[in-house]
């Protein structure tokens, strides 16, 4: 097998033990014994070898299966299913990079809360992929591994912060990988690689306790998958080991709803920041579809404060500010402040200036997560862009860039999805839109805290109205 390169794309896709199967036709074909859990392991690993020469999207490989650190469940649901860790959650065994010069490269003494249940789950890691320094940016682009491109035009970003393992999944390496969103780190790679992505409610999947005392606790963890029934099987399974305490189960979702919706239409920025063309065509075409299948569709406002941008960026600042000057306690021995990127560096240095600023900020966005609340007192559904603008070229969001015209660049790109961040509740991008020359762009579609379940309903039925191409080489 080798990769296939069309103009500037990059496929894995291949006639060998995975095909072009998702997770749920794997999963049928091993049951049936048609496949084994080593020969998806062995085709994932030579897929993985050859697209990431193209990609740049592995930190470090995995050379073996890993075992749980917890029992492993019963008959475990996703066994022999290969996949991906992003690199900033720890994986016993391996270095955890954050994508940073600053970590020492040393491997991790045991797994994370959430990497060992996915372990039990059945996955089985063959990689852990690259990530923007901290997450920090839109775009997984770092002084220490270089930048990692979409396999859709090798030319742009995969966007971020999970970003690598976007890019393999979107090139047909793995079915399913690992990623985690504090301010649309989810959904913005999904919608640059046209994939599926869930950030799911505050609270619904297990995460490292500390960040619960984080003033507002923006980080969930999820998964990129290629399919709506991929997504809505993992959350059904991973349910089963941890129910949600205060939030109504999801349960396995196996296709649509029949209650038709309200549903809010926004095409608007923040503060008047522009959405391109094509962006404001895809989200106008996804209104257009709903409407087509009888939901009750009409255009609203973003309902944010104006000052909503700012006050996010100044809590970003502070989280930053906590990495440069406590990174040693946060991140481990041997951090070194000195190695960090200038963008943190800028965000951890804005913070000092406008700390008098900071308890209003934060007063303002904990009212818009009640006030986020109760727009869906008119609605059942908010949908709009995911970014600004399609994914942008390789550099435009890169370590290089200086890093106030970065924070610019940032804000007009990924201004839509740090709400949902905030607010703790869920939202999904789904690829249902195109560029011109055939790049996907992502629509999101939000809904009220804790009801994933409308969100994977909708989604099955926009799937099924106007499905999705899975391979870069086929468009």
């Amino acid at each position: 097998m080798s990769s296939q390169e069309t103009a500037s794309r990059v496929s894995a896709f291949a006639d060998d033990a995975m095909g072009s199967d998702d997770v749920t036709g794997l999963l049928a074909r091993l049951a049936l014994r048609e496949v084994s859990a080593a020969e998806l392991r062995a085709a994932a690993v030579e897929r993985a070898r050859t697209a990431n020469e193209a990609l740049n999207a592995v930190t470090t490989w995995v050379d073996a299966p890993v075992a749980p650190e917890g029992a492993a469940a019963a008959d475990a649901p996703f066994a022999g299913i290969p996949t991906l860790v992003k690199d900033n959650e720890d994986l016993a065994g391996y270095a955890t990079s954050h994508g940073s010069r600053a970590i020492e490269d040393r491997p991790a003494a045991s797994h994370s809360p959430w990497v060992d249940q996915y372990l039990r789950l059945g996955f089985a890691p063959i990689a852990k992929t690259a990530l923007p320094e901290f997450g920090l940016t839109a775009s997984t682009e770092s002084s220490r591994f270089g930048a990692t491109r979409n396999p859709w035009d090798t030319g742009r970003s995969a966007g971020g912060s999970s970003g690598g393992s976007a890019a393999l999944l979107a090139a047909g390496v793995v079915p399913i990988a690992h990623a985690n969103d504090g301010g649309g780190s989810i959904r913005i790679p999904a919608s640059c690689c046209g994939l599926v992505g869930l950030k799911p409610s505050r609270g619904r999947l297990v995460d490292r306790p500390e960040l619960a005392r984080l003033p507002v606790a923006l980080t969930t963890q999820g998964v990129l998958t290629r399919s709506v029934r991929d997504t809505a099987r993992y959350y059904a399974e991973a349910e089963r080991l941890h129910a949600a305490p205060g939030l109504p189960a999801i349960g396995h979702v196996k296709g649509p709803g029949g209650e038709r919706l309200r549903v809010a239409l926004v095409v608007d920025g923040l503060r008047g920041l522009p959405v391109e063309s094509a962006t404001v065509a895809a989200v106008r075409e996804a209104g257009a579809l709903l409407a087509g299948l009888g939901h009750h569709v009409e255009e609203a406002e973003l309902p944010v404060d104006d000052r909503f941008g700012t006050d996010f960026l100044r809590y970003w600042a502070f989280l930053s500010f906590a990495l440069q000057n406590a990174g040693g306690y946060v991140l481990g021995a041997g951090f070194d402040r000195s190695r960090t990127e200038s963008l943190t560096q800028e965000l951890s240095a804005m913070f000092g200036r406008g700390a008098f600023a900071h308890p209003g900020s934060l007063r303002r966005l904990r009212r818009m997560a009640r006030e986020h609340a109760a727009a869906f007192d008119t609605f059942d559904l908010v949908v709009s862009p995911v970014t600004g603008h399609p994914a942008p070229p390789i550099g435009h969001l890169g370590p290089d860039v200086e890093a106030r015209a970065h924070l610019v660049r940032l804000l007009r790109f990924a201004s839509f999805t740090a709400v949902q961040n905030i607010s703790g509740a869920p939202a999904i991008s789904l690829p249902l839109g195109r560029t011109g020359d055939g790049r996907p762009i992502g629509v999101q579609l939000a809904a009220p805290y804790g009801l994933e379940r409308r969100l994977l309903e909708v989604a099955y039925e926009v799937e099924a109205a106007a499905p999705w191409p899975t391979d870069p080489a086929a468009v």
